[in-house]
């Protein structure tokens, strides 16, 4: 599944531009010093934390995307700056939870 095809999701709604990126797993976390670390390259990020450091962390680790979960949103500078690096970022209603078992389903 690719970052686009996650987009054609009815729960998740695209925020910046799309890409044609593999997804080749989920990782959950809020902690962006964890995340740093541990996030997967090419994995679809599932998160509440919608800063310019969770874009920062998405560029350093190589995710597939960025998910925001439990209605959370970027701010519209934001939105704006992962547009410029190429970040993939949706948002969703449900939660951190559900939203990876709805991506890990799909997978």
């Amino acid at each position: 599944m690719t970052v686009r095809d996650l987009a054609n999701i009815e729960e998740f709604k695209q925020v910046s531009d799309m890409t044609d990126t593999e997804i080749t797993k989920v990782f959950c976390c809020d902690l962006l010093s964890i995340a740093m670390g541990k996030a997967p390259a090419g994995s679809a990020w599932v998160t509440v934390m919608a800063n310019v450091n969770t874009l920062a962390v998405a560029t350093l680790t190589d995710v597939a995307c960025i998910i925001l979960a439990e209605g959370v949103s970027l701010e519209n500078d934001l939105i704006e700056k992962a547009k410029e690096e190429g970040i993939a970022v949706l948002k969703t209603d449900l939660s951190i939870f559900d939203s990876a078992l709805l991506i890990n389903k799909s997978l």
